[in-house]
């Protein structure tokens, strides 16, 4: 894992490991033992295939373990994904409760897509990886990300038109 320690990786990266499983499992207790799981896996692989980006490849690690608990526990989507609201700034509240509305519905929105899209759309939009990061957590080629990025966002944009259509009464 070049010339950093585990120690060093951990104290960088937990954070964002922590909060990207817990935006999909939204258990606190889970999401910690998730992130204890993905630097283990990191530990045992440490001189053998890291010769990537230290971040992308750890969340592609914690990405896995998700999913191999998600596999034991027959579990297959989130129950939540209110780490909308951390992007919540409030304006009055008028403008709270609009902004509230909206991201209720993008959670609606995000929740009814395809795992792999929802986890494109999350990794470049929510957790600000890069197009090329976001393909390397996912495991995925850079043509292959953008693709799902694209389809995710704009089912999310056609699912907000419709609610907005419905709100109008047209």
């Amino acid at each position: 894992m070049r010339d950093d320690s585990l120690e060093e990786i951990f104290r960088l990266y937990m954070n964002d490991i922590y909060r990207y499983l817990y935006a999909f499992c939204r258990d606190h207790h889970l999401a910690e033992e998730l992130v204890q799981e993905t630097f283990y896996r990191a530990y045992l692989s440490l001189e053998t295939d890291v010769d990537e980006r230290i971040k992308p490849w750890l969340l592609r690690v914690a990405r896995n373990a998700l999913i191999d608990h998600e596999r034991k526990r027959k579990r297959t989507k989130p129950k939540d994904v209110s780490f909308f609201e951390e992007k919540l700034v409030s304006q009055g509240p008028e403008q709270s409760l609009f902004v509230r509305e909206r991201v209720d519905d993008v959670k609606q929105a995000l929740l009814t897509l395809p795992d792999k899209q929802r986890q494109a759309v999350v990794l470049r939009d929510f957790r600000q990886l890069s197009y090329q990061e976001g393909a390397e957590a996912m495991g995925v080629t850079l043509a292959e990300f953008k693709v799902l990025l694209f389809r995710g966002r704009q089912t999310i944009r056609q699912r907000l038109e419709r609610v907005d259509a419905n709100e109008q009464g047209v």
